[in-house]
Formats: structure tokens, sequence, C-alpha cells
């Protein structure tokens, strides 16, 4: 059984809902991300902020989007997996929502995150395990 802690990525941005939404916005591009986790001071989750609730910032464009922080667009989320899941469930969250990553947990701290590609990276790694088990077994 393969879990979360086997191929999440603990290297992760957070950010916390009073980052200003314009700072949040140049840090997904500039980091060619797609989303972060939004934590409180206990590093808790507490929601999502990705490219999908940057695009309704337009309807905001009113002269005080200046002010707007990460909070007024985030995706309040308490869809998250401890890192001891299986993966085949985090697999199933993902088919069955239109999530992109989704966070990891341990103790209620945001510990790291798993993508769509973490997931492909995941497969593949595993084809070529097996290819080459299989290649040692007809020696």
């Amino acid at each position: 059984m393969i879990k979360a802690s086997d191929i999440m990525i603990t290297d992760i941005i957070c950010m916390k809902k009073d980052t200003p939404v314009y700072e949040a916005m140049e840090l997904l591009r500039e980091k060619h991300i797609t989303g972060v986790p939004v934590v409180d001071d206990n590093k808790a989750l507490i929601g999502v902020f990705s490219e999908k609730d940057v695009i309704s910032l337009l309807y905001y464009a009113h002269g005080d989007e200046e002010e707007k922080v990460v909070g007024d667009f985030m995706t309040e989320s308490s869809i998250h997996f401890d890192q001891e899941e299986d993966l085949l469930n985090i697999c199933d969250c993902l088919i069955t929502h239109s999530f992109r990553r989704i966070p990891i947990t341990s103790d209620g701290e945001v510990v790291g995150l798993i993508s769509r590609a973490d997931i492909i990276d995941c497969i593949l790694h595993l084809r070529e395990e097996n290819a080459v088990v299989s290649a040692e077994k007809e020696d």
C-alpha cells in the first residue's frame, strides 16, 4: 500500500488569509504553481488559494481590489488527507472533485501536498520498477 507520505511534496509554500491578493497572485506566477494551502498561525489548514479563485477577482474590479486579501477569494476547504492515508483514497478524491492538488496533514498541521502530477510521477516510477523486476526475472 502506498501512503500519502510516500509521494507527498514536503517543500511547500503556504499563505495566510491576510496575504494581499496581488502578492499571492505574483507568487503563484513566479513559482509556476496553480494553488497553495492557506493556513493559520499554527499551520492548520483553513483553505486553499488557487488560480480558479483568482478568476473571481474580475468581479471586484471596482477600485478597491488593491485592499483585497487571500481570505476574500480562497476556497474554504475541509478536504485534506492525513499523511498515513492510502494513495488510492486520494486518487478517488481527485477523480471525484476538480482539484489539482490536495493538502496532506499530520495532527492538523499541513505537512505536504499531493498534486495530479505527483501521482503521474508515482505511476511512471511504479511502471519502471515493474519493468526492472520483469527483466530480472527473465534473466
